[in-house]
């Protein structure tokens, strides 16, 4: 017999065994003592929260309601520990986090001029999105396809709302590194635009 905590994590709530929970806490304290030093260090720790909770909605199912330490320690293991992207090794953050992560269609709300479709596609490519957008103005010129396809794939793909989605989108890795470069991508662009 375990005693379980229910947790509330990346806005989910969650029965976990108590062990679990212990090193849950000490993998998120440890997080927050490496990100202190951050200006977006609370943004990068909600992001970490959100992606731990959706890797552990994945371990839920009918018969099994309790995250336990096997969960927590796989989850660890997929997002990274702090150590893991210190400079005390010599090693670039590309070399260690070199592996690719799951990749998938979204649509681009960052640097879309419609709907963010051809952006999208462009990063799920690895393209430049301007040939994309040519490719569709051309097809609705020459027959009015383009506009149709575009509506289409406009309905199919959902958009990257989360920082996780936008770096699946990329097919990188979902880990603390890439949270942390993007978090950090965004609120940059964010202090650029209100200086200008």
């Amino acid at each position: 017999m375990k005693i379980t905590v229910s947790i509330n994590l990346g806005g989910y709530s969650f029965n976990i065994d108590e062990d679990a929970y212990t090193e849950l806490k000490r993998y998120l304290r440890n997080l927050e003592v490496h990100f202190a030093g951050e200006e977006s260090s609370s943004e990068i720790l909600s992001d970490i929260e959100t992606r731990l909770a959706e890797l552990f909605r994945t371990k839920i199912t009918s018969y099994k309601q309790v995250i336990t330490i096997d969960d927590v320690r796989q989850a660890i293991s997929v997002m990274g520990t702090p150590e893991d992207i210190s400079d005390n090794d010599h090693r670039s953050a590309k070399e260690k986090f070199s592996s690719p992560g799951y990749h998938r269609m979204y649509r681009d709300p960052d640097n879309r001029v419609i709907g963010g479709v051809c952006s999208g596609m462009g990063a799920y490519w690895d393209i430049d999105p301007v040939i994309l957008r040519i490719i569709f103005v051309v097809l609705t010129i020459a027959g009015g396809m383009g506009a149709l396809i575009y509506l289409i794939l406009y309905i199919v793909i959902p958009e990257a709302k989360t920082t996780a989605q936008k770096i699946e989108m990329k097919g990188e890795p979902v880990n603390i590194h890439n949270i942390k470069e993007s978090v950090k991508s965004e609120f940059d662009k964010v202090r650029k635009n209100i200086k200008l």
